[in-house]
């Protein structure tokens, strides 16, 4: 018969052993679940990059102030900035040209509600950006406009201008990527932690 504080002894010593392997396992799954979190960030942010590449948003949020038009991305035909306030200087509104709709034929400007570049000062540049650096402006509220996560999922969720990318009328080409799937990658990148390429 073996002694109870032998026995106490090596039950301890095999909850030790139990408890490390436990710890181990936990530290393996977290781990994996940090890796797999991360590579799930990556993929949903790629479908999310290669949407805000396109012209349909890379015109509306340029380098400099001059907003960019048609499928080749080329500078704003009279010489239109984007104002004080994102709207245009003076008689060269967006909205003396853009109205709330497309107009009827592929030479008439485009036009969706509230049509405006982002304000001065928090530009939110697409245009030129590396996938890892446009990721960071992006989910830096300091750099996108004061918009949390949430905001900026409801916002390419529902804003009208943005959903113009979608049906932008004759003569342009609409976003590849279906909005939904769009906004699917974009809440998938949010829930994974905003994690970024480098």
């Amino acid at each position: 018969m073996i002694p109870i504080r032998s026995r106490i002894s090596r039950s301890l010593g095999a909850a030790c052993v139990l408890g490390a392997g436990l710890a181990l396992l936990a530290q393996c799954r977290s781990n994996d679940s940090d890796r797999m979190r991360a590579e799930s960030a990556h993929a949903a942010w790629g479908v999310v990059y290669e949407v805000l590449q396109h012209p349909r948003c890379l015109n509306c949020h340029p380098a400099g102030d001059l907003p960019l038009q048609g499928d080749d991305s080329r500078p704003h035909a009279q010489n239109v900035q984007r104002g004080p306030d994102g709207h245009g200087w003076f008689a060269m509104r967006c909205e003396a040209c853009h109205q709330t709709q497309n107009g009827p034929d592929a030479h008439l400007p485009p036009g969706a509600p509230g049509w405006h570049l982002p304000a001065p000062g928090m530009p939110l540049v697409f245009e030129g950006l590396e996938s890892g650096d446009l990721c960071r402006q992006l989910k830096d509220p300091a750099r996108n406009g004061g918009r949390k996560p949430a905001d900026l999922l409801r916002h390419v969720a529902e804003d009208q201008l943005v959903l113009w990318g979608w049906a932008p009328g004759a003569g342009r080409t609409p976003v590849p990527i279906a909005h939904e799937a769009f906004v699917s990658a974009m809440k998938a990148w949010i829930d994974a932690g905003c994690g970024c390429p480098e």
